[in-house]
């Protein structure tokens, strides 16, 4: 059994023509047994009213509708949770960016080649501005060195497909503040990198803001690496020894030229970049103590509101 991931936010217009084109890329394979889970991320437009029509009209497709919006990092562990039992899996996006026909490749190297657990796919060439390619490297590379893995696949998406024992991997770390880039690259495993290049997206625009993409980057740096506190523990270091010579400067220079009076500007300037440290030290471990404090909490990672597949079937947590 081949399970696909499939994330939906406010995606209308795309749903059924990404399962029209899932279904022509491997339908020619009548030996291949496969199946959708297609997450609707608690959308605010009719996405589920259409997942719901195709799911009732193939019982090869499982709709999860969460109570409200939940993030993708939920509806891919959904995913993984409802998809439990399968020997392969897959994650792809909705919006045809990540073409069918990629996965069917992917599929096929990953069935072909033993050695490999997982196949990434990771983007040739990207379609945007210059500077957001430069951000995105940047981040690659602060990652892979923050986390300590050399395992990040630069450019890779969550657009990948693995075996059970990846998937079974991923389920065992029950984290609250997930980040499927960090995770994958955690648990290890013999990954093929594979190139593509993304298609235009069929229809809408991106959920993606830039805002939202620096958020993104840093929740997987603080997910996935202590470093940042390492960061403050030498910034604090630095400024004490900063600090404990300049106040010995002072001290000489008071008992060979006598006392003069202390220029503004420089003790404003001290004042202000001391403080500033202090302030980004204690929010670097708040945001940390943040996330041990939501953890600790227990709540679940999502709400499923409906389960649909030819019929509805009870809510549940997890």
């Amino acid at each position: 059994m081949v399970s696909f991931i499939v994330p939906c936010y406010n995606e209308q217009d795309n749903v059924r023509a990404f399962y029209d084109a899932f279904v022509l890329a491997f339908e020619d394979d009548s030996k291949l047994d496969w199946h959708l889970f297609m997450v609707d991320d608690g959308s605010s437009d009719q996405t589920l009213a259409r997942l719901s029509d195709i799911a009732r009209n193939d019982k090869r497709v499982t709709v999860i509708s969460f109570s409200r919006n939940f993030g993708k990092e939920a509806a891919i562990y959904a995913g993984l949770n409802e998809s439990r039992g399968s020997d392969i899996v897959g994650i792809i996006d909705a919006d045809l960016q990540q073409p069918p026909e990629t996965a069917r490749q992917m599929l096929q190297i990953l069935l072909e080649n033993d050695d490999y657990d997982c196949v990434a796919a990771y983007q040739e060439s990207r379609n945007e501005g210059f500077l957001m390619g430069v951000m995105k490297r940047s981040f690659y590379k602060v990652f892979s060195r923050a986390a300590r893995s050399n395992q990040v696949v630069e450019n890779a998406s969550d657009f990948r497909i693995f075996r059970a024992s990846v998937a079974n991997a991923i389920l065992s770390m029950p984290e609250y503040h997930r980040f499927s880039k960090g995770i994958f690259s955690w648990v290890g495993f013999n990954t093929y990198a594979f190139p593509y290049t993304p298609s235009e997206r069929n229809a809408g625009s991106t959920k993606w803001s830039f805002k939202s993409l620096v958020n993104y980057a840093v929740e997987g740096i603080l997910s996935f690496s202590t470093r940042p506190l390492h960061f403050v523990t030498v910034m604090g270091m630095v400024a004490s020894t900063i600090a404990l010579l300049y106040a010995l400067i002072l001290i000489v220079k008071t008992l060979i030229v006598g006392i003069d009076v202390p220029g503004y500007a420089s003790n404003t300037a001290l004042i202000l970049i001391f403080g500033g440290l202090q302030l980004l030290s204690i929010g670097i471990i708040g945001e940390y103590l943040a996330r041990l404090y939501e953890q600790e909490k227990g709540r679940p990672v999502y709400i499923v509101g409906r389960r649909i597949n030819g019929i509805e079937e009870a809510s549940h947590d997890e």
